[in-house]
């Protein structure tokens, strides 16, 4: 099997030349081939010397031989032949020389007997090869093999010379056992390549046996598949089947919520058309609330001046707990139980005759309201609320606090140190009304922004109460903002915006920790200053195009006293005196307004000059006089209420309404 693998077999194209080469040697062949003699006749002619044919014997020009064999190429004479050495060797090539042909039929004949054993050869091999591999035999078409004609050489032997014929056939006999070597090496890498060929078979089988394996493999997860593909379906056909029948009710359910959609519809439609109007409704209610509110505000204006542009109240504290020994009620103080408005004082003094009967002195007054010891914070911010509301509405609006030391003037205005809802002072409520009410008329379009300042005149020195640290060497005077304006501002003041009320109220109880207080033979936590509280508002109305801008001042005074009774000196003698020249000041300014005349001296004092507008200007203006319930103040309480009723007389002019 080795031997037909490795068999050469010629080519179409290689058949082609060795036909075209046949053709050739069939032109030059001898005439004793056309005689059809026969070879193997001729052969043993040849072995048997002394039998020789009686037939004509060629002639000595053609039983020359070919002396040129050993120079012959075996590859190519074996290439040429048309089978390869493996075939050469199974078929046993003999090493007999076929000289005696040549030397007595010539060599056309030796010619025809090689190219017959050569076809014959190239037709077994093809045979062997179609029997191992079982496929259809080709017949590989020969040349006519030049071997042996290659061994005759420039110089033929005589026929009588056979020892040289020998010596030729030996020659070719080395040359046959080298090409007969080359052949069995040839041989060996045939079989090398054989056993590699099998063991690729085997590797193959292997392969294929794996493949197989895999192939079963495959099959069993395809039927797998397949049974499983057989339940997908059952269940694809059992949710088509559910899928008709979910499709027949939402169908239903589908066309129920249509209908209802288009109920929904009309009904939207019909509250669009209600919607409509109750917004024409609105705009006009809008529109009347607007009328409303600014009629309000006139009438609110006009009650206010009827009232009196300087409003005065009275207040009479009550007494403290270190007060009440030995005093059962506050008897020079008489209130009216039908009139809220009225307030006495009565007094006892020996008779001047000498008699032991006492003369009683009694003092009556009438303010806008007077309020008993009993009143609460409450009750007396109620009297004022409105007065503040008028802030907002654009008018500039001062309260401020008057009347002796210790009389209560600083817990009206702020409240106690231990401060609670029921104990707020007129400061902190009115912060809380101001931004209460300007959050309510957010809904009307009005929007507004707040700046607050605390500051206190001590001795005639403006301070910043905001500042806890003061720099050194800052001045703070007191200016008119702009020349077309009358709105006066400080100079180097703290000016913060507020959002809240909270913010505010943090800031009255910074300013109320930095104020200065002492203590006197008067009172315990006695004010040395005034201290004034301001909180602009400017507000905007962008659906009307309306704007208004205001100051509330909240003013708490000094208290005045005698220099006997509180027995000041040094620093404390200092402070007394220049209290008592502010609020003497004040005093002429008030005399001035009532009296009309036409120079005012409101720049005799810090105080004054910064109040000018609220007292002779565009403001509301309201004062508390605060008394004191001992009976042993009673001179410093009718003072007091002289005062306070100068000031209730005092007519400074109708406040007008800062809107643009």
């Amino acid at each position: 099997m080795a031997k037909a693998q490795v068999c050469e077999f010629p080519t179409l194209e290689l058949s082609q030349t060795l036909a075209k080469k046949r053709k050739n040697d069939s032109l030059e062949r001898s005439p004793l081939t056309d005689r059809k003699i026969n070879v193997e006749t001729v052969a043993n002619g040849n072995k048997n010397q002394a039998q020789r044919s009686r037939l004509p014997q060629p002639s000595l020009k053609r039983m020359r031989l070919n002396t040129t064999v050993d120079n012959v190429d075996p590859a190519v004479v074996v290439k040429k032949s048309g089978y390869s050495a493996a075939s050469a060797s199974s078929k046993g090539i003999s090493s007999r020389p076929s000289i005696g042909v040549r030397s007595q039929y010539g060599v056309g004949l030796a010619r025809a007997v090689h190219g017959t054993e050569a076809r014959s050869r190239a037709v077994n091999c093809a045979a062997t090869v179609a029997g191992v591999t079982g496929k259809k035999p080709r017949v590989a078409v020969t040349a006519p093999s030049t071997v042996q004609t290659a061994a005759v050489g420039s110089k033929k032997r005589p026929p009588w010379d056979l020892k040289g014929q020998l010596s030729d056939m030996k020659v070719q006999l080395g040359n046959m056992k080298t090409r007969v070597c080359e052949y069995s090496s040839k041989l060996e890498m045939s079989e090398l390549q054989s056993r590699q060929l099998h063991e690729s078979m085997d590797q193959r089988d292997k392969q294929l046996d794996a493949a197989k394996a895999q192939i079963n493999e495959l099959q069993n997860n395809l039927k797998a598949m397949e049974l499983l593909l057989k339940d997908r379906e059952v269940e694809l056909t059992k949710c088509r089947d559910e899928n008709t029948a979910m499709q027949g009710v939402l169908e239903n359910k589908l066309k129920v919520k249509e209908m209802e959609l288009a109920q929904k519809v009309t009904c939207i439609e019909e509250q669009q058309s209600m919607i409509a109007e109750q917004r024409d409704v609105i705009m006009e209610r809008d529109e009347r609330l607007h009328c409303a509110e600014q009629e309000r505000r006139r009438l609110h204006n006009t009650v206010q001046e009827l009232k009196g542009n300087i409003r005065v109240i009275c207040r009479v504290r009550p007494l403290l707990d270190s007060e009440m020994e030995g005093l059962s009620e506050i008897e020079h103080v008489q209130f009216s139980a039908s009139d809220e408005k009225v307030i006495a004082l009565t007094k006892r003094e020996e008779s001047h005759t000498g008699h032991d009967r006492k003369d009683e002195f009694k003092y009556d007054f009438s303010f806008d309201r007077v309020f008993q010891p009993i009143a609460t914070q409450k009750d007396v911010f109620e009297d004022i609320s409105q007065l503040v509301q008028s802030a907002l509405d654009g008018y500039n609006v001062c309260i401020f606090a008057y009347g002796q030391t210790g009389s209560g003037k600083t817990f009206t205005m702020e409240g106690p140190d231990d401060m609670t809802c029921d104990t707020k002072g007129m400061i902190p409520r009115a912060v809380d009304q101001i931004f209460s009410t300007a959050q309510e008329l957010k809904v009307m379009g009005w929007t507004y922004k707040f700046t607050a300042s605390f500051l206190e005149i001590y001795n005639e020195t403006i301070r910043d109460l905001l500042v806890t640290k003061p720099e050194k060497n800052v001045e703070y005077e007191i200016k008119l903002l702009n020349n077309k304006s009358k709105q006066l501002h400080v100079t180097n003041l703290k000016y913060v915006t507020v959002t809240m009320k909270d913010q505010v109220h943090n800031l009255i109880a910074t300013a109320k920790a930095n104020r200065s207080v002492a203590k006197t033979a008067a009172n315990d936590h006695s004010s040395r200053s005034h201290s004034v509280f301001q909180l602009q508002i400017e507000g905007s109305n962008s659906d009307r195009d309306l704007q208004c801008s205001s100051t509330l001042s909240l003013v708490d005074l000094a208290g005045s006293e005698r220099l006997d009774k509180s027995q000041s000196k040094g620093e404390r003698l200092r402070e007394a005196q220049a209290i008592n020249t502010s609020l003497s000041c004040l005093g002429h300014v008030i005399m001035s307004l009532s009296s009309k005349e036409s120079h005012i001296p409101y720049r005799n004092s810090k105080l004054t000059y910064l109040l000018q507008n609220n007292l002779g200007g565009n403001s509301k203006t309201l004062m508390f006089v605060n008394l004191s319930p001992l009976e042993e103040n009673f001179s410093e309480s009718l003072n007091s209420l002289r005062f306070a009723s100068k000031v209730n007389n005092c007519v400074i002019g109708t406040a007008q309404m800062n809107r643009k």
